[in-house]
């Protein structure tokens, strides 16, 4: 018999399943205590090498053979492209913690769960099947949690963990229950199979709307999301290098899922609408806190909840090209960011000691934002970016247009014609590449063929958002220009203890599930850690 020719698709698996492949290879090594740290280093640090190499033959496969997946021929090259993201985190992260652990016990426990938690991590991203998927994000979690648990002794760490474990058995049960309905409404548990069933009904069946609820909410759990959050705040107690992990990698796990399972979610109105609310109150509240954070890494954290929250929006839009740049791009931020936290802390102590800038007027802002709004929409004529035919677009619009206004409103209040010419330029061009981007990711990935995008039609959904972004643009404003007024001396009180969420939560966890291992530690305690830090 003559021989089977390969595949470009089955390179591609080839290339895609070698990355997991050797990272569980060389967990299993490593982890044995016989082996001298010295030469488990080496290897982790080896084996994270072969794995970035595989995931840039997979993105190198997906473009000169491109396979047609159930969302459109640019998908597929979409994951290679995360794939080569979280091996390149995980290149950058191995070796930074073969110094940063020096000397410290424990490191074949480390070792292993890293790698392990890289592999899961890497084999959510390759797998086509539904179930592998669910299997490989529980396996992602639980090696997780082994790293979080790195200092056993802290008890602010033990009971991050607890919370995490909790909020995560949920968010696992949520997603088993909904692979076997979609299993039961559709036959299959393949992911490519599936997408194509779905957009092919005129009518999802009811199962299957529940199944795409419940992936909805596994992913905001995962995520972070208010009011589950405290978790992710509170393992800055782990070594630097696990928060690099989580916030640059595993934490984005649940923004990739959604955008994996695309063209279902956009198929379900209900999970669209439950993205959009809690991800964009999310984004505002996280970013309210964040502002009052005095700790560094604290402040970090924040911000990644506010940016998760910002991730599910886009993805409750339909805007998945937005969700997977958006991804990205947070992910090489934050490791970079975590990574480099001592020369972070530094900055923070020479800005400190700067001169005091008088904050822009509330007229200069405003006149600000006018400004950004032009810049944005005519970055957005530029590329062909039609706003008024998808309200969902213009609320994005006003988001950047409030976001360039930092930019434009230290220049407003001052009279140099050549310092106002510069911050306009600037913000036109980063408008320019935020909607460059946009169309080009738009195109490549050929969501318009595959009407991916209801919600973006959604009136009320973008009026929604309008208003959250305008009012936090409102309430930051009237912050930073009357710190001492009665308005933003009580907002602070609230904010600076995350509306008191957390602290509701935890006494439920509690109550549900006690944590035997450590108590809990006081409010005072905390603030006090933070406050040294």
């Amino acid at each position: 018999m003559p021989p089977t020719a390969i595949e470009p698709s089955d390179l591609r698996a080839l290339s895609g399943y070698t990355v997991p492949l050797v990272l569980l290879l060389a967990a299993a090594i490593t982890g044995r205590r016989s082996l001298p740290i010295a030469s488990a280093w080496r290897i982790a640090q080896r084996a994270a090498v072969l794995a970035l190499g595989a995931a840039m033959a997979s993105l190198l496969v997906g473009m000169v053979w491109p396979v047609t997946s159930g969302l459109g021929t640019g998908w597929p090259i979409a994951f290679a492209v995360v794939l080569l993201l979280i091996t390149f985190v995980g290149w950058v992260i191995t070796h930074y913690s073969a110094t940063y652990l020096a000397g410290e016990q424990g490191q074949h426990r480390f070792v292993r769960w890293l790698l392990a938690t890289l592999a899961g991590a890497s084999l959510v991203v390759v797998t086509g099947n539904l179930g592998m998927l669910v299997a490989a994000w529980l396996g992602t979690s639980l090696a997780l949690q082994n790293l979080l648990t790195f200092y056993a002794d802290r008890p602010q760490a033990q009971m991050a963990a607890h919370k995490k474990f909790l909020v995560s058995r949920l968010a696992d049960v949520c997603m088993i229950t909904a692979a076997f309905l979609l299993l039961v409404s559709f036959g299959t548990l393949q992911i490519d199979e599936l997408a194509r069933q779905i957009t092919a009904q005129t009518e999802v069946p009811t199962g299957a709307q529940v199944a795409v609820v419940l992936i909805s909410l596994a992913a905001l759990l995962k995520s972070a999301q208010l009011p589950f959050h405290g978790w992710l705040i509170q393992v800055m107690e782990a070594p630097t290098p696990v928060s690099a992990l989580l916030h640059a990698g595993v934490v984005n796990i649940g923004g990739f899922v959604l955008i994996r399972l695309a063209a279902l979610v956009a198929s379900v109105p209900a999970a669209q609408v439950l993205l959009v609310l809690v991800g964009s109150l999310t984004a505002v509240l996280a970013a309210m806190v964040m502002s009052t954070r005095i700790s560094i890494k604290v402040s970090l954290a924040w911000s990644t909840c506010a940016q998760m929250g910002f991730m599910v929006m886009q993805c409750g839009l339909g805007l998945f090209d937005m969700a997977l740049l958006h991804l990205v791009a947070h992910s090489l931020y934050k490791a970079h960011a975590f990574l480099s936290a001592g020369g972070t802390v530094h900055q923070s102590i020479v800005r400190r000691m700067a001169p005091v800038i008088v904050p822009p007027s509330i007229l200069a802002r405003v006149v600000a934002a006018a400004v950004g709004a032009s810049m944005a929409l005519a970055a957005s004529w530029l590329f062909g970016v039609y706003l008024l035919e998808q309200p969902a677009l213009i609320a994005m619009s006003v988001v950047v247009s409030l976001s360039l206004a930092p930019l434009l409103a230290g220049r407003v209040d001052k009279p140099s014609t050549r310092w106002q010419l510069r911050s306009v330029t600037t913000s036109f061009i980063v408008a320019a590449i935020y909607f460059g981007l946009h169309r080009l990711l738009h195109s490549w990935l050929g969501t318009n063929e595959l009407d991916l995008n209801p919600a973006l039609r959604s009136l009320p959904l973008a009026a929604w958002i309008i208003t959250c972004f305008v009012l936090l643009f409102a309430a930051q404003a009237a912050v930073a220009v009357w710190p001492a007024g009665a308005f933003a001396q009580g907002l602070y009180a609230r904010f600076y203890g995350g509306l008191f969420l957390d602290e509701w939560f935890t006494r439920l966890t509690l109550r549900v599930w006690p944590n035997q291992r450590q108590a809990l530690p006081t409010a005072s305690a905390v603030r006090s850690r933070e406050a040294v830090s």
